[in-house]
């Protein structure tokens, strides 16, 4: 175990001051998903006139399920993303319930890689 240990710090010392690291990552950014199941059929969305904000998207606010009772969920803006384009949330009828569909960015496009 001494020996194997030793070895270790060894190697991590040498890889260590080998020349750069060089660290490449990849995901996906998402919201959360969150499975929102119903039977009562949510409010009408509430209408809200909002201006153009070049550079932003007005995601809409949405009515949630809370202690019971129906609670507005407020919009907000979101800086655009070059390449994707929002595609908002909603409620989807399945039979009698009705499910929470949450909004996401998808590519719009040909996906260009920054490889700077």
């Amino acid at each position: 175990m001494k020996n194997a240990l030793g070895s270790l710090l060894v190697t991590a010392t040498v890889l260590g001051t080998v020349g750069g690291c060089v660290v490449e990552a990849r995901g996906h950014v998402a919201a959360p998903v969150a499975v929102v199941e119903v039977e009562e059929e949510p409010p009408p969305p509430r209408a809200v006139v909002v201006e153009r904000r070049p550079g932003y998207v007005f995601v809409q606010g949405h009515w949630v399920r809370e202690g019971g009772r129906w609670v507005w969920f407020e919009g907000h803006w979101e800086l655009e993303r070059r390449g994707y384009v929002w595609f908002p949330g909603h409620w989807e009828r399945r039979g009698n319930r009705h499910f929470w569909i949450e909004g996401e960015w998808r590519a719009s496009g040909p996906v260009v890689r920054d490889h700077r």
